[in-house]
This record gives structure tokens, sequence and C-alpha cells, in this order.
């Protein structure tokens, strides 16, 4: 090792190359049922973002044509399919489970699982959980060695597209007991397009899937077509 002022400037070029190759490291997110509209529209979304991403679905020609639309849009774009039984609890940093809140329980337990689910009754009239509950911390129990996150629970899927409606770009809120990983899903956020708002701890889940109900039944009523969002204003 170099001595006096040369030790200095290999410590700075050291200490340059490793910041370097951190910022460079992509981390890689599992998307478990990414042909439905919501796990297509994530997928699509974070495809512009420093991510390797690895789809999930039981149907592969679906995913394959999900894998399809991406490269067409973005070539470069870091995509691949993945058998989610096999790989996807050991091979992915973050796992978005975008499946209905039924079929949450099947994921992979570990690492941070982001859930998008609201646990809707039939009519939409209500929520099959109980109050003092949520699929989120549902989803925790199932996973006590996982870091459960709720995002995106509160966007529609048409939203991803336009992120930015009359002007204004959608606030998409995030909940969960963990700082990092709050950090972490924040980011995605951003680079899905929205405005994230960290919201609280996991209990929080409760209010933001009652949110999203009230946003579905205004919606059913007033025709807003599937596009809508929640944006607070403040000075």
């Amino acid at each position: 090792m170099p001595e006096g002022n040369g030790a200095v400037v290999w410590c700075i070029v050291a200490l340059l190359y490793q910041k370097t190759k951190i910022m460079q490291t992509k981390q890689t997110v599992a998307v478990i049922g990414a042909t439905g509209s919501m796990g297509s529209a994530i997928s699509k979304s974070l495809s512009k973002g420093n991510y390797r991403l690895l789809l999930c679905s039981n149907d592969k020609a679906k995913v394959q044509k999900v894998i399809n639309d991406i490269k067409s849009s973005n070539p470069s774009a870091d995509v691949e399919t993945i058998d989610c039984s096999a790989q996807t609890s050991w091979e992915a940093d973050i796992i978005i489970a975008a499946v209905p809140f039924q079929a949450e329980k099947e994921v992979a337990n570990q690492k941070i699982v982001i859930s998008i689910a609201n646990p809707l009754n039939e009519t939409y009239n209500g929520l099959v959980t109980e109050p003092d509950s949520s699929a989120a911390e549902e989803l925790q129990k199932l996973l006590p060695n996982s870091k459960v996150i709720k995002a995106f629970n509160t966007t529609f899927a048409a939203d991803f597209s336009t992120p930015v409606i009359d002007g204004k770009q959608v606030d998409a809120f995030i909940a969960g007991n963990d700082e990092e990983s709050l950090q972490t899903v924040s980011e995605l956020v951003s680079t899905a397009g929205f405005n994230p708002i960290i919201a609280g701890d996991l209990s929080v889940s409760r209010t933001l899937e009652n949110m999203q109900l009230l946003l579905i039944q205004l919606g059913m009523k007033y025709n807003y077509n599937w596009l809508a969002g929640w944006k607070i204003l403040h000075n």
C-alpha cells in the first residue's frame, strides 16, 4: 500500500470506487401476479428504473407478453420471467404481491414484501378484514420473518400510465414498521411516477385500505373510469 499523501489519494480513490459500485448495484424486484392489471402496470413502471425485474405468473404466455411490451418501449430493461414457487423467495430483494387478499398467504416468507391488496367484499360496500386489522397486518402474521410494507393499494392500474391527473401528481401512501424498508419502497413508488407519502406504521394500512374502498365507491358513483387518485394539498 502507498504511504503518505499517496496513501490518502489511494484511499479516496478506493472509497469513490466502492461508492460507485454501490450506486450501480441493482435491486431485484419480483412481481407476483405480473399479468394482472395492477401487476403489469407496476412492472411496466418499474422497468424504467434501475431494477432487475422478475415477473411471476401461472400463465407463461401472458407474462411473456408483458415482457415483450416492456422491451418494445425500453429495450434495455432488465426483466425476465421466473418460477415463482422455486426461485422468487431467495433471489429477490423485494417481493411485490400483486395478488388478491385471499392469495397473499402464498407469498414467500422473507425479505421486503409489498402488500397492494384491498380486502374488499363482493359488493364493494365494506372490507372482509376485522376493524382492528388489515390485509397487510394479516400478511405480516403469515410472514413473521418478512418486512411487510403496504404500498400501491391507493392507486388504480390506469394511474401508472397517467400518474399526473389534472396537472397534479398522484400521492401514493406507504405504511410499515421498518424504517429502512419504508425508504426502499418510497424509491420504488417514485420510480413508478407517484409522490410517496409514508403514512405511518403497518396499522395505518387499515386506514389506507378504507381509503381505497371509498375511492372505488366514488369512482363507481361518479364514473371516474378507474382513473383517479388521492392528493393531499397543503401549504
